[in-house]
């Protein structure tokens, strides 16, 4: 087999996707923490949950690459943020470019799927740090408040859960 779904998930909603995406697709399906070589695998899909602006496990996973000229590597997202609106797309992208070489940005299919929060089941480092984005969020202007900032402010604290199976045919889609 060469194709590999990884995946870097610390509260769940990534897993849930790729563990759906390994059943629609037969790919093999491994945690960031446990994938051994990814260059032996011709096409890798790598999925993670947006964390403090960056993407769990991705740069330790893909920074291993060392040849990508022969692959095809999809990126997909998961995050809190509604990955329609253009703004929170482009946010994302921004945080990627650091955690990302050059040539991978440019060469891999980067897509965004929504994913949810359960404020209950939180740790306490990330507890902490919501509510520090909340306080700075609720004191912002109305006119710096975008779709991201809303869209925390207005599940904060709460459960929210926005996974949707059948976005995963823009993955399947690209393969």
């Amino acid at each position: 087999m060469n194709e590999i779904i990884i995946y870097g998930s610390c509260y769940g909603t990534t897993k849930q996707y790729a563990e759906e995406l390994a059943k629609r697709t037969g790919y093999e399906l491994v945690s960031y923490e446990d994938v051994d070589d990814v260059n032996t695998y011709k096409t890798i899909i790598y999925l993670g949950g947006l964390y403090a602006g960056g993407v769990m496990g991705m740069k330790k996973t893909l920074k291993k690459l060392t040849d990508i000229s022969d692959k095809k590597i999809i990126i997909a997202t998961v995050g809190l943020a509604d990955p329609t609106d253009k703004e929170n797309r482009e946010n994302i992208r921004n945080k990627m470019k650091s955690q990302l070489s050059k040539d991978i940005f440019e060469n891999a299919t980067i897509l965004h799927l929504r994913g949810g929060i359960d404020y209950s089941k939180l740790n306490f480092k990330h507890k902490t740090m919501m509510g520090m984005v909340y306080k700075k969020a609720v004191n912002l202007p109305e006119e710096k408040k975008n779709a991201e900032v809303r869209a925390m402010i207005e599940t904060y604290d709460k459960q929210a859960y926005f996974v949707d199976f059948d976005s995963l045919n823009i993955i399947i889609n690209s393969i």
